[in-house]
């Protein structure tokens, strides 16, 4: 599989490639659904890992990564929090209640994430150039 550079030199100076940042929009959501559908042990480890995707995604040249990125990761930590906090009042044993709440997780993130990766193939994704530190010279954004 080929991977597309994030950012390239060319004739006309740095660029932020349109297909590289068509995937670090859908990252978030495909790493969403992995850890609903094997809880054990992804959700754990891609808790500690979505924070590093969230970071690295928020502030892409491109705003629509970081909002197809925020989008997600609000499902994600809300979903996740809530019934952490909810866990607690749990009583010992009362596995049913923990199937319970990853079925309504599961319920709630999976068609989300599905239409949001939906919408990141059907957009338009252009590359964008950059100035030396890395960010979109002006004339890009009125692009």
């Amino acid at each position: 599989m080929n991977l597309p550079e994030q950012s390239e030199n060319t004739e006309i100076g740095k660029v932020a490639r349109g297909a590289s940042a068509q995937q670090a929009a859908a990252l978030m959501n495909y790493g969403n659904l992995i850890a609903i559908l094997l809880p054990f042990p992804l959700l754990i480890f891609w808790f500690g890992a979505s924070m590093l995707v969230y970071a690295m995604n928020r502030h892409h040249p491109d705003p629509k990564v970081g909002h197809y990125t925020q989008q997600a990761a609000y499902r994600f930590y809300g979903i996740t929090g809530f019934f952490v906090v909810a866990a607690t009042f749990i009583p010992g044993g009362g596995w049913i209640w923990h199937l319970i709440a990853w079925i309504v997780a599961a319920l709630i993130l999976i068609p989300r994430s599905i239409l949001d990766l939906r919408r990141i193939q059907k957009e338009k994704w252009c590359d964008i150039p950059l100035d030396d530190e890395g960010q979109p010279l002006p004339a890009a954004s009125a692009v």
